[in-house]
């Protein structure tokens, strides 16, 4: 079966795990802050945080913000659920902002219909690798006094429209990537949070472990070298040096595995532009997108099928795929306890519709991907 999304591990990636195994730390040991430092050098922010995943990456971006309880934060209606979640964590209000209908990211002009004298952060979702129009949402967040916290859980290794990478906090105050196995490096399950601020970087160590520290300069006194002081409820969402020590080996091979998605992606665009029915992603020859996601938009109907019988078909084929994403304010807890309703985003809702994610990832071979490319013509040229 050739998976819509798979992790790429070699022998390097490998030793580095057998290296912390034998070594004196598994966790809150020195792989951690090498992995944060190769990726503040990969992005250009000053300062990182690693965490146990993306989801506690983002819900301590909004703690650390320390923004009104039952004030609103606006995000994406497609994205993965953690994107709205974090914002009800920390006691806000989620409130959505259509997409734009060619590149699938939140629309800037529908954040500026959603903001309110309650909107005090934005979270724009840099979906499936293609980073936001950022200068605009920085340019509405700070006429508004408005925080911003990118989601770039699919975009380690993209760039802004300005040729600087993602992640650079240069349009935000905090960056939040993803590294689960699907995504384009790995560390397991893991996330981390970029940032310039200095007092956010220190709120958030706070936050990833308890909140408790043994800052010498920041403890009400100081008995031992035992000594620390809870100075918030914080949370266990700390990274592993496993984990960590894989994600270093990974981020050493962000260039090639970059080079092989796009190299997947123009095979797949060339094959498949032009058949009727079916529209290709967002193509900018300006900005670099690291394409976690290669997602067609298909008109099932008007091919005479419904999606969930051609992805079977797709299936019975070895081919897996699936959809990215059901919009967030469409699933029964948001319905519930926010009163939203199918046709509040219709844009966001007309792509659901059509869209369907192929397999993309480096561990592919040049066959697995004839592979895709031949199955999916068959069904959509019938």
């Amino acid at each position: 079966m050739i998976q819509y999304g798979h992790q790429y591990i070699d022998d390097n990636d490998i030793q580095a795990v057998i290296d912390v195994l034998k070594s004196d730390f598994l966790t809150q040991g020195p792989a951690v802050s090498r992995f944060e430092n190769k990726i503040r050098e990969i992005t250009g922010a000053r300062y990182c945080v690693a965490v146990s995943n993306a989801t506690a990456g983002l819900h301590i971006a909004v703690a650390a913000l320390n923004l009104s309880e039952n004030s609103e934060g606006i995000t994406s209606p497609n994205t993965f659920l953690a994107s709205a979640n974090c914002l009800v964590y920390n006691n806000l209000i989620p409130v959505f902002a259509d997409i734009n209908p060619d590149t699938y990211n939140i629309e800037p002009d529908e954040i500026e219909k959603k903001i309110t004298s309650n909107t005090e952060v934005i979270i724009p979702v840099h979906f499936a690798g293609l980073a936001c129009d950022m200068g605009r949402i920085k340019n509405i967040a700070d006429d508004h006094n408005i925080k911003v916290i990118e989601d770039a859980a699919h975009a380690i290794g993209s760039r802004y429209a300005d040729g600087t990478p993602v992640g650079n906090c240069t349009y935000s105050d905090m960056t939040v990537f993803s590294f689960h196995p699907v995504k384009t490096i790995t560390t397991g399950e893991g996330g981390a949070i970029t940032t310039n601020d200095e007092s956010l970087y220190k709120r958030l160590l706070e936050l990833r472990s308890h909140g408790m520290t043994k800052d010498t300069e920041l403890l009400t006194q100081n008995p031992g070298p035992w000594y620390y002081e809870m100075h918030s409820l914080g949370f266990n969402y700390r990274m592993t040096d496993i984990q960590a020590a894989l994600g270093y080996s990974q981020l050493l091979k962000l260039q090639q595995f970059r080079e092989r998605r796009q190299s997947i992606v123009n095979r797949y665009n060339k094959a498949f532009d032009g058949i009727p029915y079916v529209k290709l992603p967002y193509r900018t020859f300006e900005q670099v997108s690291c394409f976690h996601l290669y997602v067609l938009q298909i008109d099932f109907e008007k091919l005479g099928t419904v999606r969930k019988e051609f992805m079977k078909k797709l299936t019975d084929k070895g081919i897996g795929t699936q959809v990215h994403y059901i919009p967030v304010h469409t699933q029964p807890y948001y319905k519930t306890h926010y009163g939203y309703k199918i046709g509040d985003y219709p844009i966001a809702e007309r792509y659901y519709q059509k869209a369907l994610s192929l397999p993309l990832y480096p561990a592919m071979s040049d066959d697995d991907v004839q592979k895709v490319i031949d199955a999916v013509k068959e069904l959509v040229q019938q």
